[in-house]
């Protein structure tokens, strides 16, 4: 039965993470690597009305643990039913569509219109910065740091000043 919760708690992340990848991306943009083929493969399994591979994993881990499965699939049985919602009416498969779609356009959008405009500081746009290319012009001087005055007249910078 372990089995079984990790693989559905694996399942309710990836939902999760489905519904609200684009927004962490706005934070961490290197999410967008993951988050589009698990969107992709989560949305394929879901239009063609397949099966999903974790949701057979877990009723198999279920099975085997002597326990009963359940029908409807996962967003079936643990999102949609327990909130009276059956997964067949149609009301339900739009809603489950906006929900899911809604965060990733406002998500996709803003990451969109991040990308589009120009960089801005104080009121002006900022240029974008552009490398060199490799060769003299591009090193720091390799000039030695300027002396200090009691450097400069040869005596250390912590001796005491003579006078006179």
């Amino acid at each position: 039965m372990l089995l079984a919760a990790l693989v559905a708690a694996l399942h309710g992340a990836a939902v999760a993470f489905t519904l609200t990848g684009s927004l962490l991306a706005l934070r961490w943009p290197r999410v967008l690597w993951l988050h589009v083929p698990v969107s992709l493969a989560i949305l394929a399994v879901y239009l063609t009305g397949s099966d999903c591979p974790l949701t057979t994993w877990e009723l198999a881990f279920r099975e085997r643990a002597g326990e009963t499965g359940y029908r409807g699939g996962f967003i079936g049985h643990y999102i949609t039913e327990p909130l009276g919602f059956p997964i067949e009416a149609t009301s339900t498969q739009v809603g489950i569509y906006v929900v899911v779609f809604l965060p990733n356009l406002v998500g996709y959008g803003l990451l969109a219109v991040r990308c589009l405009r120009p960089r801005v500081a104080g009121g002006r746009a900022r240029p974008t910065a552009r490398r060199a290319p490799p060769g003299p012009a591009s090193r720091r001087s390799r000039r030695p740091p300027r002396a200090t005055p009691a450097s400069a007249r040869g005596r250390r910078p912590d001796a005491p000043a003579r006078r006179g």
